[in-house]
């Protein structure tokens, strides 16, 4: 969370454009019915950025900035659409993922960057999600109405929360968790072969990617996007890909590039996991370093942290909280604001401090409209928290409906009681983990080099998958591995 709030970005997906009639698509060359003009896949592009950059942050690296921008212009130029203004991003998010947007906008995570183990397995990537753009997976998507709600933490219930509380947010997400259909998948991975193939990379390194996606998946825990999310596997796509690669090699004979220990450099000292200073969570207990603050965690929550807020929610689904940055500059401003934002009822405001600082409780109820299609609107019940500490106003939402608020208010009072300061210098000095590239001293198996290394015996699993291989897999003196560092 690195409070760089920005509530009030709208993304205009409800007007994705006006019928343009039949158009032929540039990689299948088949004519198909578009809602979307080429003008409004790259207006949309161009909205939805800041939302983007307000949800995840960009990652400050300019090497890697620099290679990701110049394999992304080589194979744009290649593309079956040139013409788009194409733009490429590494956004500060350690989730493993990437996502593309209609009009040419292409993102990275650096979760995803830390696990290429070359610049083949990214330039297969790239072609996937460029393949998406230029397929116009998005627009035709647009035409059935892909657009929908999506929740903020998978499995949660509570859609009218969602929309009420988050709706800008929210909206960024629903582009980030568009999922494609099996067909688009295919296509993409095709074309990603394809595109990768052509600017001199060896597709099989794609193929082997997916393995590494598989092994995340299998061992992920946390109800956050991860590729495989937003991507779902219709099959064994490693062995689909391969066999793409392989038939495209014997087509079109040539040298084709992996480049592991280049592209193992150029990721030296980037961020892994978690980024202390944009808070995190440990012993139950949400922790940011920078605005130096804390607040309980209730036991067994999920959660997700983003600079735009942090949300958790019951894993029933049946509540759920949110914390943020106010609008105003004083308490009653942002009180005043937040009624209005969400058209709440407020039932009960009281002033009161919180550990020592100021602060505004109240309870409210929010009626959502009903939908289409739904017989009547549905009510859900917000308890909100108003504090005012360093300089900043926060605020705190529990949100649950009315049958299950009772029940929780307990839950959602002793999270925002809990807010206090830190000022354990264990705490407020934490600094993120780094992946370390290091030269291996002698030949033996992966586990091997990774002890050589100090690395401890409770991440090996992790920095097997991390570095592509299994633990017992044989490694060479002067060979490049993975390791984890501060």
């Amino acid at each position: 969370m690195k409070m760089k709030f920005q509530f009030h970005i709208l993304l205009g997906l409800a007007a994705a454009g006006l019928f343009t009639g039949c158009s032929k698509n540039p990689v299948t060359g088949k004519k198909e019915i578009i809602f979307m003009s080429k003008e409004k896949e790259i207006a949309l592009g161009a909205e939805s950025h800041p939302s983007i950059v307000a949800t995840m942050g960009i990652y400050d690296d300019k090497n890697l900035q620099s290679f990701i921008n110049e394999k992304g212009k080589a194979m744009a130029n290649i593309s079956h659409r040139p013409d788009l203004p194409y733009q490429f991003f590494i956004v500060d998010s350690p989730v493993v993922n990437a996502f593309a947007v209609p009009g040419g906008y292409v993102y990275f995570t650096r979760g995803i960057m830390a696990h290429f183990n070359n610049e083949a397995e990214f330039a297969g990537v790239l072609g996937h999600e460029i393949g998406h753009i230029t397929a116009r997976h998005s627009a035709r998507q647009q035409t059935s109405q892909i657009f929908g709600q999506v929740g903020l933490l998978a499995g949660m219930v509570l859609s009218e929360t969602v929309r009420g509380l988050a709706e800008q947010t929210q909206q960024a997400l629903g582009l980030l968790l568009l999922s494609y259909s099996r067909e688009h998948e295919t296509e993409s991975d095709k074309i990603g072969v394809e595109y990768s193939s052509k600017i001199g990379y060896d597709a099989k390194e794609m193929a082997d990617f997916f393995g590494t996606l598989k092994k995340i998946s299998e061992k992920a825990g946390q109800t956050i996007p991860t590729f495989q999310s937003t991507h779902p596997d219709p099959g064994d796509r490693r062995n689909k890909v391969d066999k793409l690669a392989t038939q495209y090699q014997a087509e079109h004979p040539g040298k084709y590039n992996v480049n592991r220990d280049a592209y193992l450099r150029k990721i030296e000292g980037i961020i892994y996991g978690t980024d202390p200073k944009q808070g995190f969570v440990e012993n139950n207990q949400f922790y940011h370093p920078e605005l130096r603050f804390q607040f309980p965690v209730p036991s067994g929550w999920q959660y997700e942290n983003s600079p735009a807020q942090f949300q958790m929610a019951s894993k029933d689904g049946k509540s759920m909280m949110l914390f943020a940055m106010a609008e105003g500059k004083s308490l009653e401003e942002a009180a005043q604001a937040v009624v209005k934002n969400y058209s709440l009822q407020v039932s009960e405001n009281n002033k009161t401090t919180i550990n020592g600082n100021p602060a505004i409780a109240m309870i409210s109820q929010q009626v959502a409209q009903a939908q289409s299609g739904q017989a009547a609107a549905s009510s859900i019940q917000v308890a909100t928290w108003l504090i005012q500490y360093g300089g900043n106003v926060y605020v705190i939402h529990g949100v649950a409906a009315p049958a299950n608020f009772a029940g929780n208010l307990g839950t959602f009072r002793n999270v925002a009681q809990g807010f206090k300061s830190v000022t354990d210098q264990n705490i407020l000095n934490r600094q993120p983990e780094r992946i370390r590239i290091k030269t291996v001293q002698r030949d033996g198996s992966l586990k091997d080099a990774l002890k050589d290394n100090n690395q401890p015996d409770n991440k090996m699993d992790e920095l097997a998958i991390i570095n592509g291989m299994g633990l017992s897999d044989k490694v060479t003196k002067g060979m490049l591995i993975k390791t984890l560092g501060r």
